[in-house]
């Protein structure tokens, strides 16, 4: 008999209403789209309870590894933002606790204060068995190359825990350049059609081009969104290994230190390629819910996992069964058993 696709969701949000009042208090205007209000949609990114295994049931999927939505606590400052992801991660694990069968967690991170960014890694992974972290790029305008996170990022290193990155919106000056003057489309094609996986794969680029993964080579990432875009050029800019004096082939980087998850896309197109360039075996599984839950605006296709398409993108996939399973969460399985 073969054995049982069982499938880990590693990208499935959550909005805690204690972050959101400490948006709000740092001027986020509310807005449904963040949690706030009675919608559909911000009922479903704040349940912790039975609406939200419904709907894991209808997707198909088996566990959901609960993360922040954007972008965490790292538009909080530094005074306020480790007090803040303390509370969330005590809220998290308490989550988990109540349904450890269901659901994992990733740490949220005060990258504002990088001290107290290593430290609360720590205590959330040590303490309160989270495994690993979500990160968002930029803090401000620090971007995730600056060394000021060398010690955060040794000590994921040192944990054996991974650390799965999630775009944010671009910066004011870079919405103005590229997004004005194309009415509301403007700002989602800034947003979650297009700048986010720019924002966050040209931060991904600068970690490898400025020595993180030379400084830090036992570094693993989970890169969502079939890897924010730059996979898909990298027989290109692979030049630039030898241009940056890097230590290892560019395509290396993403072989060796990435695990890519495809965020709720359902794109065979784009499945097929990931496979092709980094190999099933660095592919593990998400569905950005509820981002990508019940969302077929003029029935397009390809960005909604509800109706059981969370499960059947994967189990109709052309790979084989054992791939499957390896993508479903064994690959997710042995990350987590680097874990030291």
């Amino acid at each position: 008999m073969s054995q049982k696709i069982t499938i880990v969701g590693l990208e499935e949000h959550i909005a805690l209403p204690l972050v959101l009042d400490a948006w709000e208090r740092s001027g986020v205007q509310p807005n449904p789209h963040g949690g706030w209000g009675d919608a559909p949609f911000a009922r479903r990114l704040r349940s912790t309870g039975e609406e939200r295994l419904a709907d894991m049931d209808d997707q198909g999927i088996d566990m959901a590894v609960l993360s922040l939505n954007s972008p965490g606590v790292q538009n909080l400052s530094a005074a306020d933002a480790p007090v803040v992801a303390r509370d969330a991660n005590d809220h998290l694990a308490a989550i988990v606790a109540e349904r450890p069968d269901r659901f994992q967690a990733w740490a949220t991170i005060p990258t504002a204060d990088p001290t107290a960014a290593a430290t609360e890694l720590e205590r959330a992974v040590t303490r309160l068995g989270m495994v690993g972290a979500m990160l968002y790029g930029r803090t401000g305008d620090v971007l995730a190359d600056s060394p000021a996170y060398d010690e955060l990022y040794a000590k994921a290193v040192e944990l054996g825990v991974p650390l799965h990155f999630h775009p944010q919106v671009p910066t004011p000056g870079v919405i103005d350049s590229y997004y004005s003057g194309l009415g509301p489309a403007g700002m989602g094609l800034a947003t979650a059609g297009l700048g986010w996986y720019y924002d966050l794969g040209i931060q991904y680029m600068r970690m490898i081009f400025s020595g993180v993964f030379d400084r830090h080579p036992d570094l693993q990432v989970v890169a969502g969104h079939w890897g924010e875009l730059v996979m898909f050029y990298l027989d290109h800019t692979g030049i630039m290994a030898h241009n940056a004096d890097l230590e290892r082939p560019l395509l290396d980087y993403w072989t060796q230190n990435f695990w890519i998850a495809g965020s709720g896309t359902v794109s065979e197109r784009y499945l097929r390629w990931t496979a092709e360039v980094v190999g099933t075996e660095r592919m593990v599984y998400s569905t950005d819910y509820p981002y990508t839950f019940g969302t077929r605006p003029g029935g397009f296709p390809f960005l909604d996992t509800s109706a059981g398409v969370g499960r059947s993108f994967l189990e109709d996939s052309p790979f084989t069964h054992e791939q499957k399973v390896a993508i479903g969460s064994g690959n997710w399985e042995a990350l987590r058993a680097r874990r030291r």
